[in-house]
């Protein structure tokens, strides 16, 4: 493989150092500044890379996401941006047409606050297509909306019951909408869409490809059903998969006990390729659901009181004997939990594991972490937790003002997003996006959690107590999600610049740390390399 000279711009290294050139050779770094230039004329040919004047630093990790399904999204009607209901269906109309022999069609992610409490009835999507089934993702992902045929291909009628950990609502004489609310309810039609290997490449390509461009090359899938594993592989045999995941297991309570065999079975399938690309080392639980169904766990009820304290999704101590289990089996714990009820849960769930399993390095990671009630800030530090955060919500806007607000009140929500507080105290912070529920764009997230902006006041700052510093949103995008990953335990760690490191790399048209922070946002990726092969120019 040829060297690589970087130089012409600034390397930030992510511990502490800053250099001014760079030399990669067999997809590792061999040396920085000085030693780079020197280096580089000595053996192999080289390739200069002229930094013009930009900025070189490890490439971002997303610790949270759902490639498959944002994949997917890419590959169906293109709903997400669609302003109305009637323009939804009109571009549902328009893909149903121009695929006429699809038996499915699904889709996302429509704005679920386009009709009021975020119900859609069956038959509006009725209108674009009423001979076969129609299934879209709200935003959320917790909740879908499908026409007549779907439901009824499904079996869901007016006597079907609310599923455990679901809710199928109605109309007013008690037929059922065509909304679906929370996973119990929505697998109820998931379940049954046919399942096509080469369209889970496809979007796994698209996924790899969409994170590219954002300069992510490392992905924590945080929700992997087992009849994912055989996409995953297939992409890595074709050569599909264009940046490295991580496997998370999703965790059903409902059959949680049949699953971690499989779970270990299919980890020990991923394990056999030997693939620097796949690994398979996690298990997604959920505590919780979303503040938007009021399905978030509480401490305190909701202000509308709607479903009073929220869901919980593991009652009584079977989170935690669950965790207990799949880290006996040698699995990453990652628990997603948004209100302050779920993330208690969660960490007194992590406790029980230490108190049970003993002291290790299990990096247990809750995601989310939305709102954290002051008694257990420090415990994240304590129990050695990593909080997943996503940047990108930490701001006071449409979704903050119309949802969060009349359902949690001015008090709750004036205490979300407390990444600065976390740090503070000792706890390590990652980022993630939740891709596709919001953008994968690292950059847009960092702007953010800088920033904390409010919606129509361009220089006003919301809770601003909690902005992080660039350096600190860089690293929680870099070396955190790393330290997430495990790949620190290599020598040298991941997530930073140093020799030994795999060239994991993204070349920015300039230097976040000087640039106004109102411009963070518009900040160019132009190229990505992992393990010192370039994969966007």
């Amino acid at each position: 493989m040829t060297a690589i000279l970087f130089r012409g711009g600034t390397v930030w290294t992510g511990c502490g150092k800053i250099a001014d050139a760079l030399l990669v050779r067999e997809g590792r770094i061999a040396a920085l500044g000085e030693d780079a230039r020197r280096l580089g004329g000595v053996g192999n040919t080289v390739e200069i890379v002229d930094l013009a004047g930009g900025f070189l630093m490890p490439s971002f990790g997303d610790g949270h996401a759902h490639p498959m399904l944002g994949g997917l999204e890419s590959l169906g009607p293109q709903v997400r941006a669609c302003a109305s209901i009637g323009e939804i269906v009109a571009e549902v109309r328009r893909f149903a047409a121009a695929h006429p022999d699809l038996g499915w069609i699904t889709g996302g992610s429509y704005d679920r606050t386009l009709a009021p409490g975020g119900l859609f009835d069956a038959r509006w999507l009725d209108e674009a297509v009423s001979d076969r089934p129609v299934v879209l993702r709200a935003a959320d992902y917790h909740t879908a909306w499908c026409n007549s045929e779907a439901l009824r291909r499904c079996g869901i009628g007016d006597d079907t019951p609310d599923p455990e950990l679901g809710d199928i609502p109605r109309r007013s004489d008690g037929s059922v909408l065509g909304t679906l609310r929370e996973w119990g309810a929505v697998d109820l039609v998931l379940g049954q869409v046919p399942r096509d290997v080469e369209v889970g490449v496809a979007a796994l390509e698209a996924a790899s490809d969409y994170f590219l461009r954002r300069g992510v090359t490392w992905v924590q899938d945080a929700w992997v059903n087992l009849s994912d594993v055989d996409v995953y592989l297939a992409a890595v045999n074709r050569g599909r998969l264009g940046v490295r995941f991580n496997l998370a297991f999703h965790a059903d309570p409902r059959r949680f006990r049949t699953q971690v065999a499989a779970f270990v079975e299919a980890r020990g399938r991923v394990a056999e390729l030997r693939s620097p690309l796949l690994a398979a080392n996690t298990v997604k639980f959920f505590a919780d659901g979303v503040v938007g169904n009021e399905t978030a766990s509480l401490l305190r009820p909701y202000c509308s009181a709607l479903h009073s304290h929220g869901l919980r999704v593991w009652d009584h101590d079977t989170l935690a004997q669950a965790a207990r289990l799949v880290d006996e089996h040698g699995f990453q714990i990652h628990v997603h939990a948004i209100g302050d009820a779920a993330v208690r849960q969660a960490l007194d769930a992590i406790e029980y594991v230490v108190a049970a399993n003993g002291s290790s390095d299990r990096r247990p990671v809750i995601a989310h972490a939305e709102l954290i009630d002051d008694a257990d800030l420090g415990r994240f530090a304590q129990l050695g937790v990593i909080a997943n955060m996503q940047p990108l919500w930490a701001q006071l806007d449409s979704l903050m003002t119309d949802v969060m607000l009349p359902r949690l009140g001015a008090d709750r929500v004036a205490r979300m997003y407390r990444m600065q507080s976390l740090a503070g105290l000792g706890a390590r912070v990652s980022f993630g996006s939740d891709w596709p529920v919001s953008s994968g764009a690292p950059l847009a997230g960092i702007a953010v959690a800088v920033t904390r902006p409010i919606a129509g006041d361009p220089t006003g700052a919301w809770t601003s107590s909690e902005s992080l510093t660039v350096e600190q949103a860089l690293t929680a995008y870099t070396s955190s999600v790393a330290a997430q990953a495990f790949s620190d335990r290599s020598t040298p760690p991941g997530g930073t610049l140093r020799a030994g490191a795999s060239a994991d790399l993204v070349w920015l048209d300039r230097d976040p740390r000087t640039a106004p922070t109102g411009e963070l946002a518009d900040i160019a990726v132009l190229a990505v390399w992992l393990a010192g092969r370039r994969q966007l120019r």
